[in-house]
């Protein structure tokens, strides 16, 4: 257990101070949510409509800057080979190693939601809903990152790799977070889609370390 938390605190450590850490993604997100009107004009009408949605595609964006290096640094100084040899299952530590990608910058992201929705426009009564559903996007996100990381190891250019891989599978969980709180900004049920959104968050991270394990064992096969 100590091993674990161990480790969990090094990769947490990493995340936060890999390439500027969240910092870079919280500007990156509060860039989208300032330039967002300038493009489509400042009508409160307008913003409000599209707030949600807008929110949620700049917190995907904003959480592929830091899933580059996940499994790359490990991969290129040995360590991953240490972590594949190490007492502890690599399924149990590419799982740490998302969660402390996720606290690491997921978590800060998913505070600036909410601030980056009501500045579009969006009823600050949905403040609450938009922090739990970026809580919860976020660590689908992790996951899925870490699936594209993971596939992308030993490639040249895999950061573009990684987008290309991921990008897809985080269409879901913005329709279904988008359309949660649009579905509560009109006054409808919105727990259907938030439902939803907690299953593939829970889906990828019980299948996200499978696969990840996998695609670290063939990068050192």
């Amino acid at each position: 257990m100590n091993r674990l938390v161990a480790l969990l605190a090094r990769e947490t450590a990493l995340a936060w101070g890999r390439g500027g850490g969240p910092m870079v993604a919280v500007a990156f997100y509060a860039g989208v949510a300032t330039f967002l009107p300038l493009a489509i004009g400042p009508e409160p009408t307008r913003l409000a409509a599209i707030a949600p949605g807008a929110a949620w595609v700049a917190l995907a964006l904003a959480s592929l800057l830091s899933l580059e290096r996940l499994f790359e640094r490990d991969y290129e100084d040995g360590a991953l080979d240490q972590l594949v040899l190490s007492p502890a299952p690599l399924e149990l530590t590419c799982l740490i190693k998302c969660l402390g990608q996720w606290m690491a910058n997921g978590a800060p992201l998913a505070l600036a939601a909410p601030v980056a929705a009501i500045g579009l426009g969006a009823d600050p009564a949905s403040a609450p809903l938009t922090l739990a559903c970026a809580l919860l996007g976020g660590l689908a996100f992790a996951f899925l990152g870490g699936i594209g990381a993971a596939l992308s190891l030993g490639a040249r250019r895999g950061g573009l790799l990684t987008a290309v891989i991921v990008l897809p599978l985080f269409v879901p969980p913005i329709i279904f977070g988008g359309g949660a709180l649009d579905a509560f900004a009109a006054g409808l049920p919105w727990t259907g889609g938030f439902a939803l959104l907690g299953a593939y968050a829970l889906a990828t991270v019980a299948v996200g370390p499978i696969a990840m394990a996998a695609a670290c064992r063939n990068a050192l096969s």
